[in-house]
């Protein structure tokens, strides 16, 4: 069983507990306030958990010829990719702005602290948890940093090999336990063919006291269902208004039907996980009743007859009688009155039966 921790106040994760499910806004705000808080009542009314956003502080992010280098995309903002970068980045009184309106409408509000600085601007914000994005994932000074700020951890492994989540469960576990690992390509839009659910439990097995999750940029819904099934615990994806809108991730992003679809596909799955325990349940006893078979008597039996195989059978009876399961235990049995053939085999007719008790 997956470790539990508070992710969020009053909300907790891994175990038992329901998915969390981030709604990943990143930068598909297009740079305009008004979207953003738009695409946060959306991950409000479809039900996720989370919105989430990306924060640089992009002179820590990026060096000067990163900022400056062309950027000719057809997603571009500007004509450097610093101009581009400038455009979608929201300032510090924006992003208080935007948690603020996320606090009143009841959802939880985080970012990707995408450098160190942004990283104490979100500390100063006060969010609930860190998001660690697959490009910080090995950049363990940063790590070590944002696990001793002692606020909860979800680590995206994107990009990388098992040894390095070996190496940052290392480094994060003895400075900051409330972390989990998500499973992630980082490849947009992601071809069902790179996912690698199975990482899933190859991370449940070497990292059996932290949750593990599932950061998806596939399309559709399909997938990320299936995480949930084989054990993901917090779910993210990104999300947007518009598919077709411009910028890289749209395309890998959900729709606000298909977010809803989604969130309704997850608390459908974890309904359907239920119980390790198999038995007959009592929504199962009418078909039961209606169809469930009994021993019954293949040829005519007479009282004091020794039960043999070659005089049994088993048939939907009326009455019931012995279950399938126990025509092996009646052979060698002897019955106290005559059985008529096709007659069901009922206990009074079988001499000192002592019923067993299923557990």
């Amino acid at each position: 069983m997956s470790a539990e921790f508070e992710l969020c106040p009053g909300r907790r994760v891994g175990g038992d507990q329901p998915c969390f499910i981030i709604a990943e806004i990143g930068q598909n705000h297009q740079g305009d306030l008004a979207i953003a808080k738009c695409m946060i009542r959306m991950a409000k009314d479809c039900g996720a958990d989370c919105a989430k956003f990306q924060k640089s502080e992009l002179e820590y992010k990026f060096n000067k010829k990163a900022l400056e280098r062309p950027y000719t995309s057809k997603h571009s903002w500007g004509k450097t990719y610093g101009e581009h970068k400038r455009h979608l980045e929201f300032s510090h009184e924006q992003y208080r702005e935007l948690k603020k309106y996320a606090e009143d409408i009841g959802i939880f509000f985080t970012a990707s602290g995408m450098d160190e600085m942004a990283v104490e601007f979100l500390h100063e914000l006060d969010v609930p948890f860190f998001k660690v994005g697959s490009g910080d994932t090995n950049n363990f000074p940063y790590l070590e940093k944002t696990a001793k700020k002692g606020r909860p951890m979800v680590i995206s492994s994107g990009m990388q090999s098992m040894n390095t989540m070996q190496q940052v469960y290392q480094i994060v576990k003895p400075i900051n336990p409330n972390f989990c690992f998500l499973q992630c390509t980082s490849a947009y839009p992601l071809q069902p063919e790179d996912v690698n659910l199975r990482v899933i439990l190859a991370y449940k097995s070497a990292f059996p006291d932290i949750p593990i999750g599932y950061s998806g940029h596939e399309t559709g819904i399909a997938i990320s269902v299936a995480a949930v099934a084989m054990g993901a615990k917090v779910v993210e994806r990104h999300v947007t208004l518009d598919k077709t809108w411009k910028g890289s991730d749209h395309q890998a992003s959900l729709e606000p039907s298909e977010l809803a679809e989604l969130v309704k596909a997850i608390r459908t799955v974890e309904k359907a996980l239920g119980s390790p325990v198999k038995q007959l349940l009592p929504c199962e006893m009418a078909c039961n009743e209606k169809l469930g078979k009994s021993v019954v008597a293949k040829v005519a039996i007479p009282e004091g007859a020794v039960l043999t195989l070659d005089m049994l059978t088993v048939k939907v009876g009326e009455p019931k009688g012995f279950p399938p399961e126990a025509i092996f235990d009646l052979v060698g049995q002897k019955v106290t009155k005559h059985i008529e053939e096709d007659e069901t085999i009922t206990e009074q007719a079988v001499e000192n039966h002592v019923k067993k008790v299923k557990c």
